[in-house]
């Protein structure tokens, strides 16, 4: 199909938009850290990305269930339910006055998402790369389903 490599190049960017929001996030927390931000200056930073943020993750799972690649929905689901639940249980936003309480926790959950977020970010660079060679060089089904990510 002719559209993949352009929906591939969505889903990596989307992917890269990720990234660096939670690297922003854990920059403001490593920053607090080493007193470089006060607590007011890092939770004002951090609870302005953190609602866009989840909200691009739940677009990057919808995608990737509405176009059918289950495997890549599988892999985001985990993510996108972990934000939910932050989101419904009203712990999305930092505390000006716990932020040293919660510091070390918030750290370490933004290094796994960073970490979740580098793995999807080799799957979709990988399928980008799949696509583009499949729609240049013909219509053979066995050079796209060999990687298993369909």
């Amino acid at each position: 199909m002719a559209w993949d490599p352009i929906l591939w190049i969505v889903f990596s960017i989307m992917n890269l938009t990720l990234l660096g929001l939670n690297f922003y996030q854990f920059l403001g927390f490593s920053d607090l850290e080493a007193d470089y931000l006060n607590p007011y200056e890092l939770s004002s930073r951090v609870n302005s990305v953190i609602v866009p943020e989840y909200l691009l993750q739940g677009a990057f799972c919808i995608l990737f269930l509405v176009t059918g690649h289950w495997f890549m929905f599988l892999l985001s689901l985990p993510p996108a339910y972990y934000n939910l639940t932050q989101y419904l249980s009203q712990q999305h936003r930092i505390d000006v006055t716990e932020v040293f309480r919660v510091l070390n926790a918030e750290k370490k959950t933004r290094i796994i998402k960073l970490g979740v977020y580098i793995v999807f970010f080799g799957l979709v660079i990988t399928r980008l790369a799949l696509s583009v060679v499949h729609a240049v060089f013909g219509d053979d089904d066995d050079a796209m389903h060999w990687s298993g990510f369909s």
